[in-house]
């Protein structure tokens, strides 16, 4: 039988080298999961370099293409064109992530115009990412989507095809309600909305009515000016994106960072841990001998 000295010696060689592998595999984990945060944090660092680089392209895009927006605002803003009840939505998103809640802002905002006694109101959207997020929510008011469109900075030929598309559909509307995000700076945006009337409405307003007009100028001013505020739109929606996900990718960088942090301690405190425990154990294995 074993006295009680040489049991206690025994429980120590069993359970001090479980308790030691047990060590060795929270190190491993740790320092798995360091790599993994550190090539994390490359990457968005790496997208925030590519996202500053291409917000000073895409703010002088942006203030180009307001321009054309001012022409179209001035036009309805001068002819005192009527409303009519019959509205058509025109979402501006994009198809690409990492963007913080650009997208879901534009798609909040058309929920609450909608909410507004526009509940029947058709809805054409840009960009995949709305897109998914208004099919969930209202499926049955979709008319039309676009994706792939505006992959770089968007162009005046973009915003043609998609008032090409909205003419030439069999939708019904009085007016077109763009919603987009507004570029207020560098590190915010807001979602704000852009208002273009139908052909009918050109030809009843009060300011028209004094020219002698066909109906073919009409027809034409009205998809002109769809596309102006489409592409105004446009730009101005991409600015705001790029500047989000510039910003995006600094908060994860620096939360990575963080992250990098808190892992190197516990990895340095456990790595302590089992040096001391080793060298508890040659000490008490020497001063045994």
């Amino acid at each position: 039988m074993l006295t009680g000295a040489a049991r206690s010696a025994a429980s120590r060689v069993v359970l001090r080298p479980t308790l030691q592998t047990r060590n060795m595999a929270t190190l491993r984990e740790i320092e798995l999961r360091l790599k993994s945060v550190r090539n994390i944090e490359k990457i968005t660092k790496s997208m925030k370099m590519i996202a500053s680089t291409k917000l000073a392209k895409a703010q002088r895009a942006m203030a180009n293409a307001k321009n054309y927006g001012l022409a179209s605002n001035e036009v309805f803003k001068n002819v005192d064109a009527p409303g009519g009840d019959r509205k058509l939505f025109v979402v501006i998103s994009s198809d690409r992530g990492l963007c913080g809640g650009i997208h879901s802002s534009v798609t909040k905002a058309t929920r609450r115009l909608l909410d507004e006694g526009n509940e029947d109101a058709r809805i054409v959207v840009l960009g995949d990412k709305s897109k998914s997020q208004l099919t969930r929510l209202l499926p049955n008011n979709l008319l039309l989507t676009f994706n792939q469109v505006g992959k770089d900075v968007p162009t005046f030929a973009d915003a043609c095809v998609v008032a090409n598309f909205i003419t030439k559909s069999n939708a019904e509307f009085d007016s077109v309600h763009i919603v987009y995000n507004e570029f207020v700076s560098a590190i915010s945006y807001q979602a704000a909305a852009m208002k273009v009337v139908n052909q009918t409405a050109l030809q009843e307003a009060p300011n028209f009515k004094q020219y002698e007009m066909e109906d073919d100028v009409t027809e034409d001013l009205t998809e002109f000016s769809i596309a102006n505020a489409v592409y105004a739109a446009l730009v101005e929606g991409h600015a705001a994106e790029i500047s989000s996900r510039r910003n995006a990718m600094d908060n994860a960088s620096k939360n990575a960072g963080e992250m990098i942090t808190s892992l190197q301690m516990k990895y340095n405190r456990g790595r302590q841990a089992a040096i001391t425990n080793e060298l508890v154990d040659i000490i008490t294995g020497a001063s045994a001998l």
